[in-house]
């Protein structure tokens, strides 16, 4: 599978800030099932999937990422 143009000749900033995006959505998704589990309506069916783990380890995760990269792309 080819790679498309903007990502092989990306720096590493762009890749980091792209990188950093992606698991601030996934951790925005994870707080979204989060707050589905807690307000559930069957109080026995609780699930197996640690969202709010998720959810912090992407979210520090993301903001350390885009920390990291903004620098690098206001330098261009």
């Amino acid at each position: 599978m080819k790679q498309p143009d903007f990502l092989l000749f990306a720096s590493d900033a762009l890749l980091a800030a792209l990188w950093g995006g992606a698991l601030i959505v996934l951790a925005a998704f994870s707080l979204f099932m989060e707050r589905r589990r807690v307000r559930r309506k069957h109080i026995d069916k609780v699930g197996w999937m640690p969202w709010l783990l998720l959810f912090v380890l992407c979210a520090v995760t993301g903001v350390s990422l885009l920390s990291m990269a903004i620098p690098g792309l206001m330098a261009g």
